[in-house]
């Protein structure tokens, strides 16, 4: 028995050693390096939809690039991507959803508590040619949240292929902040995407590993986008809805903007800065002031270099330009005060858990006895030692309590963007790595990104929504190689 047990741990330090050595050598290769575009094609802006009655369907599509017919998958009749569903807070969404793919899918709320029936559980599927309707009350803060396909072992692949969009949240009392709206609000999602070969999914080990990376930036779809602005002030709503591309969202000219909202809306007053760094499924509501650019200048949203993350952060790239082309009074005056945000205090926790999510496998063993994510020797992703099986219940927790989660990167190669569904919570701290809070996670959450050498600990209110939820790495190919577990509020 101690023979085996030293064998056993001697295997496991050769394969954390061998990770590492390997992570090494991707890191600066395998996060492909963006291909920069010309600018010259207009930004697209999705279409409005009322979610208290809407109707949308899944289906195949195709756009032109660069000349080429790229073959897509899009939500409510457009090519790619889908219409902003907008909703005003404690109204009712109502949403009929057809599914006209030749794939199971579904669709998940992210950031919203949604019902566990209605939340797109991996398992609660529409299978092609059928539908489903979409049904609860939103009582979710004002702000900037999305909806995308969540199937289990597929989420990757129809994200990165084009479904997602943006579900906006209002109320009177948002609206009495005088905000920038209509066509001074503007929703911008980011996205890399490999479009050498058509916009196929098709990941190696190495893609699995640290996720798949694509030389072309896309913005609301649009790849090498402008937009036309006026001499006043933008409400720009950022995602980063790529499947693993970190962004270190800035304006090309280092001009500071006000962040005033993220994952989980609107924050208690605006912050200056200069820059918000987003990992896949983050959002940020900032506020960008073009009146000092002069007239038919332009200035750039770029993504800046960053250190931490090994296999990325090496670059700075363009993401689009704004020019100035017309010359507007700036009626908005910058509120003192936005919105109150609670603050949960460690004081009430009733609970502490802890996550490791330093570790990557090959192989593993999945639901229904399968291998997850595929067959032996494919790189597999686990959560806490664990591979995802929607027959297991990992953890089980109160309506109403608070407790606090804690997620282990401390000995991980790769970053981790942990995401909850069902709920918000806030980032009460982070040791090693950064050792610190960033402007951006002082707000409701419900993605938190984790670097290498990092621990990070959020708390939580589990809300009077029963059921079963999951959370997991919002890296899409991590976690469609495991890395997702269950968890039960009673």
């Amino acid at each position: 028995m101690k023979i085996f047990k030293f064998l056993c741990i001697l295997s496991l330090g050769t394969f954390i050693l061998s990770r590492c050595n390997h992570s090494d050598e991707l890191s600066g290769s395998l996060a492909k390096k963006v291909i920069e575009q010309t600018f010259n094609i207009p930004l697209a802006i999705p279409s409005m939809m009322d979610a208290t009655q809407a109707s949308i369907e899944a289906k195949s599509s195709s756009i032109i690039v660069n000349g080429s017919n790229i073959s897509t998958l899009g939500y409510g009749g457009a090519s790619i991507l889908g219409p902003t569903l907008r909703i005003q807070q404690g109204a009712t969404l109502n949403l009929l959803f057809s599914n006209q793919l030749n794939e199971a899918t579904n669709i998940h709320w992210h950031g919203l508590v949604a019902p566990p029936l209605q939340d797109g559980y991996p398992t609660d599927v529409t299978k092609p040619g059928g539908t489903f309707n979409y049904k609860f009350k939103v009582n979710d803060r004002p702000g900037t949240y999305w909806y995308h396909p969540h199937p289990d072992m597929s989420t990757a692949s129809q994200a990165y292929r084009g479904l997602a969009g943006f579900f906006l949240i209002t109320s009177p009392e948002e609206r009495a902040l005088n905000l920038p709206e209509g066509q001074y609000d503007i929703p911008l999602v980011v996205q890399d995407k490999g479009l050498t070969n058509g916009l196929t999914y098709n990941p190696n080990n190495d893609d699995r590993t640290i996720g798949l990376f694509g030389e072309s930036i896309l913005v609301n779809g649009t790849m090498g986008p402008f937009l036309d602005v006026a001499t006043r002030t933008y409400r720009l709503r950022l995602l980063n809805g790529s499947n693993a591309r970190i962004y270190n969202f800035s304006l090309s000219n280092g001009a500071k903007f006000n962040l005033i909202g993220t994952d989980g809306g609107l924050i208690d007053s605006p912050k200056e800065m200069s820059s918000v760094l987003l990992s896949p499924g983050e959002r940020a509501d900032i506020l960008v002031n073009f009146g000092s650019i002069a007239m038919d200048s332009s200035v750039f949203l770029v993504s800046n270099t960053f250190s931490g993350a090994y296999a990325q952060g090496y670059q700075m790239f363009k993401l689009m330009k704004f020019t100035v082309k017309k010359v507007e009074t700036d009626p908005f005056t910058m509120p003192s005060i936005l919105m109150p945000v609670e603050k949960l205090t460690q004081s009430e926790s009733i609970a502490t858990r802890k996550f490791s999510i330093g570790h990557d496998g090959m192989g593993g063993m999945g639901h229904n006895g399968m291998s997850h994510g595929g067959t032996a020797g494919v790189v597999m992703h686990p959560l806490d030692g664990k591979f995802f099986d929607p027959n297991r219940r990992d953890e089980v927790v109160r309506a109403g309590t608070i407790e606090i989660w804690e997620f282990d990167n401390s000995i991980g190669t790769e970053t981790h963007p942990m995401h909850l569904h069902g709920l918000q919570f806030q980032v009460l701290k982070r040791t090693g790595g950064r050792a610190m809070l960033e402007p951006w996670e002082l707000g409701w959450k419900d993605t938190v990104l984790a670097f290498p050498g990092e621990k990070v600990s959020i708390i939580i209110r589990f809300p009077d929504n029963k059921g079963k939820f999951v959370f997991h790495c919002h890296n899409l190919e991590h976690e469609d190689a495991g890395m997702m577990l269950n968890f039960e509020i009673q």
